[in-house]
């Protein structure tokens, strides 16, 4: 294989674990802050929202508080109500049992939320599982050019050979260290996606069980 072509494909695998690298960081970061924010949104709502009388005094809420992933579900719930109690009987869209199409559009908005905790996550989990196969990649076609240049010099000594191959062995090296932190970040991110989604089916259970004295009543 020509020289130029091999640099190529090492400088090629170098700037790609490089691009995994400053992806992988920019998500950790951003992810990091998207969930902190959504905590400290959650707790401000949900002690304005449950410390309320009734579902009909939220709506006096600051629209400053509807903020957040729980914030977004009790907003849809609402939204909801309002539609309900304006257009039950003249529209085929509320037909049917109210509590069932209530808890059918809450559990949408949770499956949106979720999907918006769960971006990204995808990317870590790539990068983490193909960054140490883009080092390796690097490494063999760094160890083959080496090993051509030691058969064409015809020398076999260790000065000859060990520069070569551990300068062939930082692309392995240099995935690794990219890999890692794409996996713990992965591992960890998708943990408090998890605990999310619990305190998400809370909210609508709990939602659930105020709506339907206030709001659902047969008529």
């Amino acid at each position: 294989m020509p020289d130029q072509i091999t640099h190529s494909i090492i400088d090629a695998t170098f700037y790609t674990l490089m691009i995994f690298s400053v992806l992988t960081w920019t998500l950790i970061f951003f992810k990091i802050w998207q969930f902190v924010t959504n905590n400290l949104n959650n707790r401000a709502f949900e002690e304005a929202f449950w410390n309320e009388r009734s579902l009909q005094q939220t709506k006096n809420l600051s629209a400053e508080i509807f903020k957040g992933t729980q914030a977004r579900l009790a907003y849809e719930g609402l939204f909801w109500l309002d539609e309900y109690q304006r257009l039950r009987g003249k529209s085929f869209k509320y037909a049917g049992n109210p509590m069932e199409l209530l808890e059918q559009t809450l559990r949408n908005q949770l499956q949106k939320e979720q999907q918006t905790l769960e971006s990204g996550l995808t990317l870590l989990a790539s990068v983490g599982s193909t960054a140490p196969f883009v080092g390796l990649f690097g490494t063999v076609i760094g160890i083959m050019h080496a090993m051509h240049d030691i058969t064409a010099s015809g020398s076999t000594s260790l000065d000859v050979v060990a520069g070569p191959i551990g300068d062939a062995l930082m692309a392995t090296a240099i995935g690794i260290a990219v890999a890692v932190p794409a996996v713990l970040a992965y591992n960890f991110l998708l943990r408090r996606v998890k605990l999310q989604r619990q305190q998400l089916d809370n909210f609508v259970a709990h939602f659930l069980l105020v709506a339907q004295p206030e709001n659902l009543s047969a008529e």
